[in-house]
């Protein structure tokens, strides 16, 4: 398996506020993109639009190994 590290400053403006993020991993940048998403497409769209990103792999998918091995 492979480790991916990022370096990020990520700044957030919305009408009632905003937040800066600073995410080290990919899975802290997923958990700070899913805030959004459900912050500007509410619940319901932002699983409809995180469904259609699943859509794009098989079931079984491991990760990295499999795009290691195209």
């Amino acid at each position: 398996m492979s480790t991916v590290s990022i370096t990020a400053d990520i700044k957030a403006v919305w009408p009632q506020g905003h937040s800066s993020y600073s995410p080290g991993s990919p899975e802290e940048l997923a958990l700070i993109s899913i805030d959004l998403l459900v912050r500007t497409l509410g619940t319901q769209g932002a699983q409809s639009f995180i469904a259609q990103v699943f859509e794009k792999y098989p079931g079984d998918y491991t990760g990295a190994s499999d795009i290691e091995r195209e």
